[in-house]
């Protein structure tokens, strides 16, 4: 454990790290030390190497010039010249090939017998057949050395008489090259050792403060304050012992604060559901939750050290004598650019012990779903009384004439009479939908459900409106194959009903159409239909509105239709059922699109029968 300890320290890991540094410099230097001085000495020994071919060359050449003719001439001036090379210790052997692949001279005196015989090699074939020379380096198999080998065309005016072959111990060149990477080893293994000297006594020096530090902060954990670390330098090091220092007085004397903010923090935590804004003895705000930010729509930097009661907006209502004296709830609304928030404000006074007055906590409780239900119940009952007394007065009208004599009258009171039937029927018609919205909302309505293929379930419903509105274009895009789905046929008849009962409706007065879309969407094992009008369409801030009950984007127009203002919102609870979405699109002028997604049912081969 001790050991693990010490390999963790900064001391080791800065010592470590030094060395590294002076490890990896070396290591850099010396690969490209080694790898130039590498290509300097091994280009200039085959410069070398090079210069003496071709000065034999140009030697050779005057000997096929001098003797054109004479073989045994040429073959014993060039013997000549390759005996000069044999006192050469960078060069081994030295051979002239003539066209023919025949050895003609060697300064090897152990060759010498080979003279005159064929040659077999790669590197002669190469250059007799392309006119270039041959150079590599390679590993002597005997020896077990490096050797350079070069062959060397020799050319009379555009023929090629033979070849120079030279081969070269090239090993001398590496093994000077060892010489000095053993020496350049040596230096880097003392510089590794005077940095391991060096770069512990310089550790030290560093971490010692540090180390001081550490354990004046296990003292501040247990309590104990009173503890300085010693200054030694005014570098980096000693200015962070002195801050150190500091922080420790200064979190001795912020001890004497933590139970009052004791007292502040459980407060908080004991309303973190709800939004919380904590204030000073003064009303300006120090802490806020994110919930209370959310619903005040405000940016935490802007809003610390305000006071509380000018961002509630509640200056005029209350001070803050008011919420000492009693703690009042108090409803209120945030009006903002895409939303109204309604909230229940309560308050909180902090005192303390001596009596003194530390602060004020305001919970926010968001009241925003309650109130909107509110109202919309007060909504739905005003709009219900108002749908009931438009008949119900028309109908007192007509009948309080009949009383009063029209009934006598043979031409009006038929037409009284028809009036008061017509507005019996839209009452009776507004109250079996009030009826089955209700059943709607208390789940009560049983679904029938069956499995059927609703490209032949829409084009019964859709061939059906064909034979009773004859002067509408119906236009059919129904899916090729079938799609199966599980629904109820009477109450999905009673949405598609609903649904192009309006877009006929709605249609212009001359030209009348209709479009049907089916289409299957397999990878999500759902269908949608649209079905789309040409009519006038709708404002686009009311396209959301049009399934709310009783909403009517032109009430006289409605009414005068016979339409109560609950078809589609019943439509959307029966779609909603069948565990489906029913949205609108509309441009004004361009007519309706009305939306419709149910999912499918996967069918194999014979499940379903279609009678």
């Amino acid at each position: 454990m001790k050991l693990f300890k010490v390999l963790q320290s900064l001391h080791l890991k800065l010592v470590i790290v030094n060395v590294l540094l002076i490890v990896v410099g070396m290591q850099i230097i010396g690969l490209f030390f080694t790898n130039s001085l590498e290509q300097d000495l091994t280009s200039k020994f085959k410069e070398s190497i090079d210069a003496q071919v071709q000065m034999e060359s140009m030697q050779i050449k005057e000997v096929y010039k001098k003797n054109p003719d004479n073989q045994t001439k040429i073959k014993d001036e060039i013997q000549s010249l390759m005996a000069d090379f044999r006192e050469r210790e960078e060069i081994e052997e030295i051979r002239f090939i003539n066209e023919n692949r025949i050895m003609l001279a060697t300064s090897k005196v152990n060759n010498e017998p080979n003279i005159g015989r064929r040659v077999t090699d790669d590197s002669i074939d190469e250059a007799l057949s392309t006119g270039e020379s041959y150079r590599h380096v390679l590993m002597n198999e005997e020896s077990n050395e490096r050797i350079y080998v070069q062959a060397e065309p020799v050319k009379v005016g555009q023929e090629i008489v033979g070849v120079i072959y030279v081969v070269s111990n090239i090993e001398t060149v590496y093994a000077q090259l060892n010489q000095i990477n053993n020496t350049f080893i040596i230096g880097t293994a003392i510089s590794l050792l005077i940095t391991i000297i060096l770069g512990t006594f310089i550790a030290r020096t560093i971490t010692k403060p540090i180390s001081d530090m550490r354990n004046q902060a296990l003292e501040m954990s247990k309590g104990n304050y009173t503890q300085r670390v010693k200054i030694n330098s005014s570098d980096e090091i000693g200015e962070l012992a002195l801050s150190f220092n500091n922080l420790s007085k200064r979190v001795q004397e912020a001890q004497a604060n933590t139970e009052s903010e004791k007292r502040r923090l459980d407060s908080v935590i004991t309303h973190m559901s709800d939004g919380i804004i904590a204030t000073d003895r003064r009303g300006r705000i120090r802490i806020i939750n994110d919930k209370a930010l959310n619903m005040l729509r405000v940016d935490k930097d802007n809003i610390v050290g305000q006071h509380v009661l000018t961002v509630l907006n509640m200056e005029s209502e209350v001070n803050l004598q008011d919420i000492k004296n009693e703690t009042e709830t108090i409803v209120t609304q945030f009006n903002h650019i895409d939303e109204t928030i309604y909230v229940r404000i309560n308050f909180t006074t902090i005192i303390q012990e001596t009596g003194y007055i530390n602060g004020y906590i305001a919970v926010l409780h968001d009241i925003t779903e309650q109130q909107l239900t509110e109202n919309e119940r007060r909504e739905f009952v005003a709009n219900v009384s108002h749908e009931l007394r438009t008949p119900l007065t028309s109908m007192r009208s007509y009948i309080e004439a009949l009383e009063e004599g029209a009934c006598k009258d043979s031409n009006i009171a038929p037409n009284f009479l028809s009036v008061t039937r017509n507005e019996t029927d839209r009452m009776i018609r507004l109250v079996n939908d009030l009826l089955q919205l209700s059943n709607m909302d208390r789940k009560d309505e049983v679904l029938n459900r069956e499995i059927i293929d609703f490209n032949l379930f829409i084009s019964q419903i859709i061939e059906r409106f064909e034979m009773s509105y004859k002067e509408v274009d119906f236009v059919k895009d129904l899916a090729n194959d079938s799609i199966f789905v599980e629904i109820d046929p009477d109450k999905m008849t009673q949405v598609f009903d609903n649904i192009i009962s309006n877009a006929i409706k709605y249609s212009q007065k001359e030209q009348k159409r209709v479009e049907f879309h089916v289409k299957q969407n397999v990878f999500f094992n759902r269908m949608t239909i649209s079905i789309k009008d040409n009519g006038l369409g709708i404002p686009k801030g009311k396209v959301d509105k049009i399934f709310d009950r009783f909403y009517r984007v032109d009430k006289a127009r409605t009414r005068q239709m016979g339409g109560t203002g609950l078809g589609l919102a019943i439509s959307k609870d029966i779609v909603e059922a069948h565990d489906g979405k029913i949205w609108a699109t509309s441009c004004e002028g361009h007519g309706t699109t009305i939306y419709v997604t149910l999912p499918c049912e996967l069918l194999e081969a014979g499940e379903w029968d279609a009678n």
